[in-house]
């Protein structure tokens, strides 16, 4: 755990500069808009270490699969975010020496991101040559027009005499990945513009073997400043402008940057791309970069009035939660159907900013209530438009039905960790799960028996085939897996994977008997097929313990040490940074909720012993190095009034980047896990449930508070939900009266 920035319910903030944690404070600061984003790395010049990121929504590169050892059914490629041409760059020169904050000294030095408003702003003193000015750097992803970047940076004489200043501005497309193989780089540049104020860059991905598109992108840079244009220059790789004057005794000259970007998802043409830009620019022009920051800040506005979580009584809980929804709905707004949620949004590289399973499971719920169920028909519908990839996926092993990526842009499995792309799949009973979800909150059931239908089908398909029948036990089984806990790869019979393969095989079969006969017809799915799906969930095996009344984890997970984490030498954790990977295999311990992955999920289908004794099992053998893990064991301790746990897993998973649990924070923030802080509070600590299609909920108030209210949506209704220390308060705010449960009573509400 380290927390480098300063305790505040709206910013994210801090007073002192290491370049040590550089790195760690360009992760904590990063914005984005769904469109674009960036990392807090600084504008200008910066010799020390730092990991500069640019990324665009849906802009990616297939990088050859490297392995040492092929197996058949290896993707051909492996699917990355690439660094995008750099437009926010500048080089600040006082007296002609370039700002550094690597070298120079300076002083009052103030870094917050503003979440209220999604602006970052810097400032510092810095001393060049016994003399001293000061600097101050607003930037921002415009909510208001998507493909707006937009800085301001300040500069302040301090001193008795003039002083020159100069800006070099730059398009730059000499990026790099951190992640590519033999420094391999991404970007040709097309075409090149420069004039007095303004300069723009057109780049292309560089060619691939794989098929997949190659992409386009244009920038085009705007400045208004009190300097005067010097130059235009351009390079092999970049456009640059170059803006200087004097800057009297005690004065101040300002220097904007607006930035438009589009790319080719967009626009068909290299010179559609050229009208956009322009077009988008002479639109901008039209405002003051203070009008722009008071759109800005009117979107974000409208984001919290529905999203905000207010928390009285502890601060950091109250910036975790913030900070969480922040950078959710910097990453993800449901604007664009084509795009999903990757693990590390717009922050970094890890994970290869694709999608994984992690939408379906933690985000869908958080979209369900914070926005309109449009949002998550669309993240439904990047399923849907996939199902070919992932048909093809099952193919590529011998089997039938579909089988939906790990990791993907595009449908196609693109991950080359055998055991995790070809051995977890599980990750294809949380895609019909969402379907489920889905259809469980809105009470609409048009999707699961048309499209998602398709989709269903596919799932039962694939299940039906992977499952062998074991003659020695008269059941079928499930065998070479990797369940949630990946620190257990190629096991037998993981109970989660076979239950959720059993579940799947059910659901499917009651959808079928809810859709039409050309339906049906058009899927040729016939009454043998669904009822080869009901004897095969029917005789699924689950492996189970009598005795200590727990679902075992796998066939042989009974049989390993089960030492308690508590128990372990200190130093130890985490595990993956402390121990070898034959070690953590051979041990029992748990990176993520698994068992209780499943019983999470179906929460209301298990007696209250069964989640007790499962709970009481496992969790102190988890150690939660999955930043998806603590908010699965908060809900499920608040369902089992074990408040105290309960509360401790929701500070986990709410300050897990601003604290740095897990010591990893540098490469980026875990963006789906984001979800997991409003899970907590809404399912766990105000037991929001949805049960045969009523709304229920049975609210505690975590001692360490002294009241929580936040807002949902629910079937074209709008609730707020209010805990304090007198008690519970729900009220209808939009919609039709509805009937509730409030701590199992039945009562109807009324907008007042």
């Amino acid at each position: 755990m380290k927390r480098i920035f300063e305790i505040d319910p709206w910013k994210v903030v801090t007073h002192e500069f290491k370049p040590e944690e550089k790195r760690l404070q360009e992760s904590m600061t990063s914005i984005g808009n769904e469109y674009m984003g960036m990392r807090g790395m600084f504008e200008e010049t910066y010799s020390g270490d730092t990991h500069k990121g640019i990324y665009l929504g849906g802009v990616w590169y297939p990088d050859k699969t490297r392995v040492g050892w092929w197996k058949n059914g290896y993707p051909e490629y492996f699917g990355k975010v690439i660094n995008a041409v750099d437009f926010t760059k500048v080089d600040i020169k006082l007296n002609g020496s370039s700002v550094d904050l690597a070298k120079d000294e300076f002083s009052d030095f103030e870094l917050a991101l503003d979440m209220k408003k999604g602006i970052l702003n810097r400032s510092f003193i810095v001393e060049k040559d016994g003399q001293k000015f000061r600097l101050n750097f607003e930037r921002f992803v415009s909510v208001a027009q998507k493909e707006l970047y937009a800085s301001k940076i300040t500069v302040e004489n301090l001193n008795d005499t003039e002083a020159n200043v100069e800006i070099k501005s730059y398009i730059d497309a000499d990026v790099f990945n951190e992640d590519a193989n033999y420094d391999e780089k991404f970007w040709n540049v097309l075409a090149q513009n420069v004039a007095e104020t303004h300069m723009s860059l057109t780049a292309q991905t560089i060619p691939n073997n794989f098929g997949t598109p190659q992409f386009t992108t244009e920038m085009l840079a705007d400045h208004v400043t009190d300097l005067r244009p010097m130059a235009a220059e351009t390079t092999e790789k970049s456009v640059v402008n170059i803006f200087a004057g004097q800057v009297a005794a005690g004065q101040t000259v300002a220097f904007e940057k607006r930035v438009i970007v589009v790319t080719s998802r967009d626009y068909d043409t290299q010179e559609a791309l050229t009208q956009a830009t322009q077009t988008l620019s002479q639109k901008q022009a039209e405002k003051s970069f203070e009008e722009l920051k008071t759109e800005q800040a009117a979107g974000w506005a409208k984001r919290w009035e529905k999203a905000d979580v207010e928390i009285s009584g502890n601060a950091e809980s109250q910036q975790g939660i913030r900070f969480n929804l922040f950078q959710l709905f910097s990453t993800y707004y449901g604007d664009d159907a084509r795009l999903n949620i990757g693990p590390k949004g717009f922050t970094g590289e890890k994970y290869g900013g694709a999608t994984y399973w992690d939408t379906e499971a933690f985000a869908v719920p958080l979209y369900l209530a914070l926005a309109d169920e449009s949002v998550t028909k669309n993240l439904l519908k990047y399923r849907y438009d996939q199902l070919a990839g992932a048909y093809h996926n099952a193919q590529q092993q011998g089997l039938k039905g579909a089988l939906y990526p790990m990791v993907t842009f595009n449908g196609i499995e693109c991950h080359n960790e055998w055991e995790i792309t070809f051995e977890e799949i599980h990750r294809n009973g949380t895609i019909a799960y969402a379907i489920y979800n889905y259809t469980r909150y809105t009470g609409d059931e048009e999707y699961a028996t048309h499209n998602g239908f398709d989709v269903l089908v596919g799932i039962a398909r694939f299940w039906a085939d992977r499952v062998h029948y074991s003659k020695r036990k008269g059941q079928y089984m499930i065998h070479g897996v990797t369940g949630p806990n990946e620190y257990e790869n190629n096991v037998n019979n993981n109970w989660y994977t076979n239950m959720l393969a059993k579940w799947c095989l059910n659901y499917a079969n009651e959808i079928a008997d809810k859709v039409s006969a050309e339906k049906l017809a058009q899927l040729d799915l016939g009454e043998a097929e669904r009822q080869k799906w009901h004897e095969i969930a029917d005789n699924m095996y689950l492996p189970e313990d009598q005795e200590l009344g727990i679902f075992v984890q796998h066939d042989t997970f009974l049989d390993k040490d089960l030492t308690p984490v508590k128990d372990l030498p200190e130093g130890q954790l985490p595990l993956n940074q402390n121990w070898s990977w034959d070690k953590i295999l051979r041990s029992p311990y748990i990176k993520q909720a698994d068992v209780l992955q499943g019983i999470y999920y179906f929460v209301e289908d298990f007696t209250p012993e069964q989640k007790e004794k499962n709970f009481d099992f496992y969790e102190p053998l988890t150690v939660h190095e999955s930043s998806l893990s603590p908010s699965i064991h908060s809900v499920l301790a608040a369902d089992l009034h074990k408040e105290d746990k309960a509360f401790e897993m929701y500070s986990r998973t709410a300050r897990l980047d601003l604290d740095n649990y897990n010591n990893d924070t540098e490469d980026g923030l875990h963006i789906t896990s984001m979800t997991g802080s409003w899970l907590a509070i809404v399912q766990g600590f105000a037991g929001m449930r949805v049960i045969d299609g009523e709304l229920e909920f049975a609210p505690f108030l975590p001692k360490e508070w002294d009241g929580y209210k936040f807002r949902i949506n629910f079937r074209g209704r709008l609730l707020s939900i209010e805990v304090d220390k007198t008690g519970s308060k729900i009220e209808l705010l939009k919609g039709e009266p509805l009937k509730i449960k409030l701590n199992g009573e039945e009562t109807e509400l009324t907008v007042k």
